[in-house]
């Protein structure tokens, strides 16, 4: 079956070292949501990155491509979009 959603949260930092920092300290054990309540430059931050469901289309590319790659509860290594760097942590598919 073709997935043709997913819902992600993610966190937008300015630079790649920072995406990178981060992404260890989620790997280390903190909480996903609550770095993106501190350190996203996005207003989904307060939400804890959430951004709901999206299809295909809806993101820009490299973020597109990356989320449609992860499995539900993965986390993503850093991704470049002309906004900044993403985390991207995938939440559900449909």
């Amino acid at each position: 079956m073709t997935t043709t959603e997913v819902r992600a949260s993610h966190i937008l930092v300015k630079t790649e070292q920072e995406a990178q920092e981060l992404y260890n300290e989620i790997k280390n054990g903190k909480s996903f949501a609550e770095i993106a309540q501190e350190k996203s430059l996005c207003p989904s931050g307060q939400n804890g990155g959430d951004l709901g469901f999206f299809g295909r289309g809806m993101m820009v590319k490299p973020f597109e491509d990356a989320a449609f790659n992860l499995e539900v509860g993965e986390i993503s290594q850093p991704v470049e979009t002309q906004f900044g760097w993403h985390l991207i942590e995938l939440t559900g598919k449909n």
